[in-house]
Parts: C-alpha cells; sequence; structure tokens
C-alpha cells in the first residue's frame, strides 16, 4: 500500500514538473502592425513578458521585411527621435511594451503591402537561444486589449 502511495506521489510530481516546462517563458502579447504600402517601412507592436529569468531581445525576422529593426522613440526639446537599439533586455519577471510613441519595430523594406487583417509573421531571437514566433494582426489601430492594458499599466505608474 505504502509502495502505491509513494509511485502515485511520485507520478504526480513528474507530472507538474513537466507541466511547468511546457509553459511558455516569454510571452508576446497583442502583436500587431499598421496597415504600409509594399517597399515602404511598416511598424510591429506588442508587449513582452518574461515568467522566467532576465534575458535580451538580439534580433527579429519577418519574411515580409528585408530586416527588422527595434527603435526607441523619445521626445527631445520637442523633437521625436528615434534611436536603433541593437538589444532590448527584458526583466526577470517583466515586461516590455513596444507601443506607438514609444519602442516599436522597424518592418524595412516591406516585400507586400499590408492590410488590415493580414498577419505578419516575426521570429524573436533572445541572448539565451529561445525563439518566439509571433503573428502581428494588421490594424488602423491597437487592439482592445492593447489599449485597456496600456490605460491599465499607466494607472498603475501613478
Amino acid at each position: 500500500m505504502k509502495t502505491r502511495f509513494i509511485a502515485a506521489g511520485l507520478a504526480a510530481l513528474l507530472l507538474q514538473s513537466t507541466a511547468a516546462r511546457a509553459a511558455p517563458v516569454l510571452q508576446a502579447l497583442h502583436p500587431w502592425s499598421r496597415p504600409a504600402a509594399a517597399g515602404a517601412t511598416g511598424a510591429g507592436y506588442l508587449t513582452l513578458v518574461n515568467k522566467g529569468s532576465a534575458d535580451t531581445l538580439v534580433a527579429v525576422e519577418s519574411p515580409v521585411a528585408s530586416r527588422v529593426e527595434m527603435h526607441a522613440s523619445s521626445m527631445t526639446g520637442g523633437v521625436m527621435r528615434m534611436s536603433p537599439e541593437t538589444r532590448v533586455s527584458v526583466p526577470a519577471g517583466g515586461e516590455v511594451r513596444f507601443a506607438p510613441g514609444g519602442r516599436h519595430l522597424m518592418l524595412l523594406g516591406l516585400k507586400k503591402p499590408l492590410k488590415t487583417g493580414d498577419r505578419v509573421p516575426a521570429t524573436l531571437r533572445f541572448a539565451s537561444g529561445a525563439e518566439l514566433k509571433v503573428e502581428l494582426v494588421v490594424s488602423p489601430t491597437a487592439p482592445a486589449g492593447e489599449a485597456m492594458d496600456h490605460m491599465d499599466h499607466m494607472d498603475h505608474a501613478h
């Protein structure tokens, strides 16, 4: 009887351990992009959530763009400036927001137009070796969840 109890307990622990490892550590919430013409530059937005150890986003690729760059926007002396970033730290247990007017993905040299309703595949590569595949949903405005998340984030920041 004791042996059955021990075996059942070990099996339960093994299943819990496997389930914990199967849960994604890095997630992309509300990935989206605005419509853009072929040959032009598009922009991608999302929120990266990290439920594991600190990691760093080091590259982004998409088959619909010649290249993808990470950029940060800032206001200096009343002038909006963009600067490329080669690495974006994603803190352990934290998040990084790519949103209009702030950090964003630049989809350079679009190979086809991005039309409302399209899905743009992208692969995010991290310093740890992790890869995260996402689809940016093309929309003229942020998805409803993203707008609400941003409002909630703003409320908690004060």
